[in-house]
């Protein structure tokens, strides 16, 4: 029975068609009943019968006639395109053009590789890169058509490299390499992570110094830009030689096996994916099955994401400890050179008083992690690298994740420190006898619970940090019968080192939520004009509690505000300001007083005293 696939709104459908002899417009209307089945109010379609819609192949983009048979214009396994043109976001919406990166394996940053992530960008080489790999690639067809022995071109690998290959089989050992290595288990990376991955490689095998033909890079390059991405597990790296089963798995969809995603496909099998895009697998040549593989792209890339999202949350954590500290009336003089010359209050507790010293740490950590990060971003992490000004190719060790591996591990001990700190400043905010203010900051207390467990909630992530900041990088586990008899762990390393800031950004994003519930136990008092600011976003986003209510998807949007660097965007330009002005040797995201207005004199107080 032929099967079509069905691009309805966001969702993707099967359809399974048991008369070819139907109309396209019986395929469009079966994708619609299927569309709306599981939706509480429809899908916003009241009647189906009155609905028009055009339909369009997904390769080609051709228009269909919705009177025309489903066998004459289609073809089993086909993808399809359905947009209406009354109450659906009709299907030639206005694409906005997307700019490109150019890669040369020596230029790219953290920041790029998310943004290429998120899908803001395409990529392609620029000239002197596609020169070297040309150059590179010339070398090792020389090396094949002379019969020389050469690891990995002509020989096994790991236990296997002193058996040579004959050149009539040397297709086959690359394809051989990528199926048996395709031996990763777990959840798949998610479509941004997977682009990641991939425009990683594309950067490193665009230094020339993998031996990859010109023709292979491009086909991955328009893999990239079409967002056909590989069913890639995020388990089974040990990181050294390289990360083998992630990478073979990314590079087994380009050769068309396996599973494939795509916005247009969802997933299905890798060759029907690439040819509804139009395009065509790769075809190794020799070495570049080990090529696509030998590396730390893995690691490299997760850590990239987890340094650009700890140095977001870190800037946004001084935000919200100057607002808790205004909340609980904390001063700011432990601030100050002239600590307490103003000030009735001594001092506060350390989780307060100590923001600059601990926060402070976690900044330079992050600053110290990002440097290692973009120097693996762009580091040749081959093996055999294969020199073409010089004629020769040499194994080395620069597949090993030692330097990542350690960086992350460090990186998350570094930032989970900002909620290990937060989370005490919520329980500042949630007891009465420290805050002055009604407990769990709720009226009616015992007929409602306020924050009670939204403090727990923080303390269990935090707790979890603690096993998670336990260092992978220490351990080693001989593999390759002892041929790769130390190994970096450091796959591990980036994907707990990810959870860990995912954790902090949550316990910051409770703790940001009690301090604006606080805030509306002080009115009419107000704070200064970039707190307000903040205070006004959250409430834009979430409403005061005045009563018990489902606090999960509450704590969920503030989360997302913080993602997205929402707070960030709000009181950062104040921030910047400050230091300019009254700090010019400081560095806009360092961490500086928490009073994010000028300091005010002594007979003019801004603050909630």
């Amino acid at each position: 029975m032929p099967r079509f696939t069905v691009h309805v709104r966001d969702e993707w459908l099967t359809v399974p068609c048991k008369d070819a002899t139907c109309s396209i417009k019986w395929l469009g209307f079966e994708a619609l009943k299927r569309y709306i089945k599981n939706k509480p109010d429809n899908g916003g379609i009241q009647h189906i019968k009155d609905v028009h819609f055009g339909v369009k192949r997904c390769q080609g983009l051709g228009l269909l006639d919705n009177d025309d048979t489903i066998e004459d214009v289609l073809e089993d396994n086909d993808f399809v395109e359905l947009g209406n043109i009354t109450n659906m976001v009709y299907m030639f919406s206005v694409c906005r053009e997307i700019d490109y990166i150019s890669l040369d394996g020596n230029s790219l940053t953290s920041t790029d590789l998310v943004n290429l992530g998120k899908g803001l960008y395409k990529i392609k080489l620029t000239l002197e890169a596609e020169q070297k790999v040309v150059q590179s690639r010339e070398l090792l067809d020389t090396i094949v058509k002379e019969n020389k022995v050469v690891y990995g071109i002509t020989t096994g690998f790991g236990k296997f490299a002193r058996t040579v290959i004959p050149v009539s089989k040397l297709k086959e050992l690359q394809e051989n390499l990528l199926r048996s290595h395709s031996s990763g288990l777990g959840s798949p990376l998610s479509p941004e992570r997977t682009r990641m991955l991939l425009a990683l490689r594309i950067n490193v095998l665009a230094k020339g110094l993998s031996g990859i033909s010109l023709e292979t890079l491009h086909r991955m390059i328009q893999a990239f830009n079409a967002s056909c991405l590989s069913y890639v597990p995020e388990k089974g790296t040990v990181g050294a030689s390289g990360d083998l089963a992630p990478l073979s798995h990314l590079a087994l969809g380009l050769m068309g096996e396996g599973q494939m995603w795509s916005p247009k496909s969802g997933w299905a099998d890798s060759k029907y994916v690439l040819e509804a895009h139009g395009l065509k697998p790769i075809s190794l040549k020799p070495k570049e099955g080990l090529a696509l593989i030998n590396g730390t792209q893995m690691i490299t890339s997760l850590g990239a994401e987890a340094v650009e999202r700890a140095e977001a949350i870190a800037q946004q954590a001084d935000i919200i400890a100057a607002l808790t500290l205004e909340v609980l009336k904390g001063t700011t003089k432990a601030f100050d050179s002239e600590s307490h010359r103003f000030c009735d209050r001594v001092q506060d507790a350390y989780t307060m008083r100590c923001c600059p010293q601990v926060h402070g740490i976690v900044n330079d950590t992050i600053e110290f992690v990002k440097k290692i990060i973009n120097t693996e971003i762009n580091s040749a992490t081959d093996n055999p690298m294969v020199f073409a000004e010089r004629g020769e190719t040499i194994s080395g060790g620069n597949f090993h994740g030692e330097y990542p591996a350690k960086a992350l591990d460090y990186l998350a001990i570094g930032v989970h420190e900002l909620a290990s700190i937060s989370e005490r400043r919520i329980e500042r905010l949630c007891n009465p006898s420290l805050s002055e203010l009604p407990a769990f900051l709720v009226n009616e207390g015992g007929l409602n619970s306020g924050f009670m467990i939204a403090h727990c909630t923080a303390a269990a992530l935090v707790s979890e940090n603690k096993v998670l900041c336990h260092p992978s990088s220490i351990d080693s586990l001989s593999t390759s019968a002892a041929t790769e008899d130390h190994v970096s762990m450091g796959g591990w390393a980036a994907r707990k080192a990810l959870r860990v800031v995912e954790h902090v950004e949550q316990v910051l994003a409770i703790e940001l939520l009690a301090a604006c519930q606080g805030i509306e136990f002080l009115r009419p008092l107000r704070t200064t004009t970039p707190l307000e600011k903040v205070y006004d976003l959250v409430r834009a986003t979430v409403k005061p509690w005045i009563k018990d209510r489902f606090m999960a998807p509450d704590i969920e949007a503030v989360h997302r505000l913080l993602v997205d660097q929402k707070v960030w965007n709000i009181a950062g330009p104040y921030i910047e300001k400050y230091c300019m002005e009254y700090i010019p040797e400081s560095r806009p995201s360092s961490p500086t007083a928490f009073a994010l207005d000028p300091p005010p004199s002594p007979r003019k107080r801004v603050r909630l005293e």
